[in-house]
């Protein structure tokens, strides 16, 4: 007996007297009634104590038990603290860790201390079970009994925080252990920390960790670490900073290669492929799709490094997305040539942009080829071609594949049902439109903003007040229809009784300058970019080296760098990505987005006073207005030629730093050349272009119209065999107002060439082309008879 119970406790030999009494308080604690069995008159010694907490055969909780009632027990010795290290490893448990932080107690009231090893499994047993509370107050209480943690302890701690997506807490603890000025901060956790920050869009959290890590002796960035901050910037639009961080991480490259400068201590820190991916993905999502292209080419060149797939995916993206198709299809085609495989989102990427560029039967064949290849289509696939078919015209063959989709129940999700909806709206059937949203929703299809609000202004539009109680009625199991509702009866309150905090007769957008000083704007607009505390430490940083290393494998990103405040003050002016009507960012947008839907039903109407003051009174309240809300202030203004009130609409943008994008440079260039300044079209279109941005079908069209209503046919007609050569083809808008233009400035074999060039690319005409044929037809006629009485007056001389 005596030595299978030393066997079982090893920890202290025993007397045969105390291997009794343990056997005899074991037998007690598992039996029921636990601790009520021990006599009170039982003599406890530290070595029966631990023997008995030590016992694996018996429960955590009658251990706890037992020692919270030895603890109390007036003839037991003071708990020791092997005890407490005994019994908290027995708790180190999920299921048991709620009990720790009463022991905490005890042993601060004992006077006792934990030691490393228990500390280790508690803090580790807590995190992996997300009590976050305990791992705080576990540090707390070490840090207050002046223990001086392991450095690998914290970062730990701050990776699992990290990891359970407690990333507000992670943060607390970053600058804490700043603050301890504790040695030996790991890269790698800060790296995490980077990563969620950026994740979770914290941006100024984000440089406030960025800045306190190049202020801290001893850490330098991995090049893990560069990689994070160069895409982060970028996301943000601080394309500068990011090109600053290649130029510094390519210095601390060649200052390892050299090794005079650093010496053995200097660590091996420069770009590697993921740099460069993340340097073209950044310079795509900024509109800088040129230099995208020529890193590229640089990466393939002389940067010792191999495209991956994720490279190709980039690029294809990007191009796809400034309407670059011809470069989207070269760089696919390349792809699988290099022996990569085109995933779903790369085809979906090019099956967009094929779309937009208005290449229907090229879409069609690479969903074809997609199909061939084995690739897998989505549900966003069939949402891109449902789409695609609508806007190009198409729509018979986009609701028989709808149709298809829903009797084979797949690849058909919420988005795609909206997609149908907004279609039916545009052409009026708002019967057919709220039958499908009431199939959306009985088929666990959620009814979203975006849906409701295009119902909305359909409703809105046909006059029809009355369906709103029908729009309940068919969206049941949402309360976004209940919320747009008393949105829409506060709006009509306050609009009813305003309480504007401007004087009366004040204008609402001030005018400073005249329209026509557009070009000054667009100069001048880089004073008003956002001004990051950091950017400033990273020009002083560099100012100084400005000559470009002709060995240099990256010549062109060199090139970038040393023109960062050139970099800084474009990048935030445009936007590559299209501003939505609504935004699609849950309760934190729910007031711009209806400021937005109510702005396009007053305007739809015609109301543009009322929305001016549907404007006025939500920037009064604090909503802040987004490149969607001044864009459709400014058409109507630009529409009724209100050109003054439109520039200071334009002014009033930049000063809110709102980046514009390829809807407010069509508006500009629409004004000019209603004001008869299509001049000027050609600079404003050379900014555009500087600042990342691209032409799309509609830019065309615009230019076009406002060159050829300006008598500058040559222009217009060079710009449209630009748009052939960029990869879009030209819609029905596009042939209408060259068939006009021609007619209308004399040139009727030119008319009539593109009406064939028209009928030959299949695209049909509709009542505009009618109209617009109407008129060539008579100016036609109007020759042939100048034609025929010059004829007759050369035949027969008398009639003079």
């Amino acid at each position: 007996m005596a030595d299978w119970w030393q066997r079982k406790c090893p920890s202290k030999k025993l007397k045969v007297g105390d291997i009794l009494i343990v056997a005899a308080i074991t037998k007690a604690l598992s039996e029921s009634g636990g601790t009520r069995n021990l006599s009170p008159s039982l003599k406890l010694t530290n070595s029966i104590i631990l023997s008995v907490l030590s016992n694996p055969s018996l429960h955590p909780s009658n251990k706890l038990h037992f020692f919270l009632w030895s603890r109390s027990h007036s003839s037991s010795p003071p708990p020791s603290a092997a005890a407490y290290s005994s019994l908290f490893r027995t708790l180190s448990r999920p299921t048991h860790l709620h009990h720790v932080p009463a022991l905490l107690h005890s042993l601060k009231q004992d006077s006792l201390l934990l030691d490393s090893r228990s500390f280790k499994l508690l803090l580790y047993a807590s995190i992996l079970s997300s009590n976050i509370d305990l791992a705080l107050q576990l540090l707390d209480y070490m840090q207050d009994h002046g223990t001086n943690l392991e450095p690998h302890i914290y970062n730990s701690v701050l990776v699992a925080l990290v990891r359970k997506n407690q990333v507000p807490l992670a943060l607390s603890i970053f600058f804490k252990l700043l603050d301890s000025n504790v040695d030996g901060f790991d890269s790698n956790a800060a790296n995490e920390l980077l990563v969620a920050l950026r994740k979770a869009g914290m941006k100024m959290e984000f440089i406030q960790v960025f800045d306190k890590l190049r202020e801290k002796k001893g850490f330098a960035f991995d090049t893990w670490g560069y990689n994070i901050c160069i895409y982060a910037f970028g996301c943000w639009g601080d394309l500068g900073a990011s090109l600053t961080l290649f130029k510094e991480i390519k210095l601390k490259e060649k200052e390892f290669l050299d090794f005079g400068s650093c010496g053995a201590a200097c660590s091996s820190v420069g770009p590697d492929l993921c740099t460069y991916n993340s340097l073209i993905s950044v310079l795509c999502k900024v509109g800088r799709v040129n230099d995208a292209l020529k890193v590229f080419q640089e990466l393939k060149e002389g940067s010792g490094h191999e495209p991956d797939e994720f490279t190709y995916r980039i690029l294809v993206q990007g191009c796809s997305k400034t309407y670059r198709v011809h470069d989207a299809t070269m760089i696919f085609n390349e792809m699988q040539n290099n022996g990569f495989c085109p995933d779903t989102v790369v085809y979906n990427s090019l099956l967009d942009g094929l779309f937009k560029a208005k290449k229907v039967t090229e879409a069609c064949q690479l969903f074809e080829k997609m199909v061939e290849e084995g690739v897998k289509a989505s549900c966003w696939t069939y949402n891109i071609l449902i789409d695609g078919l609508l806007k190009n015209g198409r729509p018979e063959a986009a609701y028989t594949l709808f149709c298809d989709l829903k009797k084979k129940g797949q690849f058909v999700d919420g988005v795609t049902y909206s997609i149908i909806v907004l279609q039916f709206c545009r052409e009026g059937q708002l019967e057919e439109a709220l039958q499908l949203v009431e199939e959306m929703e009985s088929r666990g299809f959620i009814v979203d903003l975006v849906t409701i609000t295009s119902l909305l202004i359909s409703i809105h539009r046909h006059g029809r007040w009355d369906w709103t109680e029908r729009l309940m009625r068919h969206v049941r199991e949402s309360d976004t229809v209940l919320s747009v509702l008393k949105w829409k009866a506060g709006m009509e309150a306050s609009l009813n009784n305003p309480k504007s905090k401007r004087e009366d007769y004040s204008p609402m957008f001030p005018s400073k300058g005249e329209f026509s000083d557009i070009m000054s704007f667009i100069t001048n607009a880089r004073d008003v970019t956002p001004d990051l505390h950091h950017t400033s430490k990273f020009q002083d940083k560099e100012s100084s080296s400005s000559k470009i290393d002709e060995w240099s494998s990256s010549s062109h990103m060199d090139k970038l760098a040393d023109h960062i405040e050139s970099s800084l003050s474009t990048s935030q002016l445009f936007t590559p990505s299209r501003a939505q009507r609504v935004q699609e960012k849950g309760p934190d947008s729910f007031d711009i987005d209806m400021v937005n839907t109510f702005l396009s039903i007053f305007l739809a109407k015609g109301k543009l006073s009322l929305a001016c003051k549907l404007f006025e009174i939500f920037t009064d309240a604090g909503v802040d207005p987004v490149s969607y809300t001044f864009n459709s202030i400014m058409s109507s203004f630009v529409k009724r030629g209100y050109f003054s009130e439109a520039w200071a609409i334009l002014n009033q943008m930049g000063e809110n730093l709102c980046p514009t994008d390829i809807a407010t440079y069509n508006m500009i260039i629409q004004s000019l050349g209603k004001m008869g300044r299509a001049d000027l079209a050609s600079a404003v279109l050379d900014r555009l272009l500087k600042q990342g941005g691209y032409l799309d079908v509609v830019m065309y069209n615009t230019l076009i119209n406002a060159l050829g209503k300006a008598g500058r046919i040559d222009e217009a007609n060079k710009f449209f065999e630009q748009m052939k050569s960029s990869g879009i083809n030209p819609d029905v808008v596009t042939y209408n107002t060259l068939i006009e233009i021609h007619s209308k400035a004399g040139r009727l074999k030119d008319a009539y060439k593109f009406l064939k060039m028209m009928l030959d690319a299949g695209c049909p005409p509709n009542h505009v082309t009618d109209t617009t044929l109407d008129y060539l037809g008579k100016e036609i006629d109007k020759l042939r008879y100048q034609r025929a009485s010059i004829l007759s007056e050369r035949e027969d001389p008398s009639r003079t």
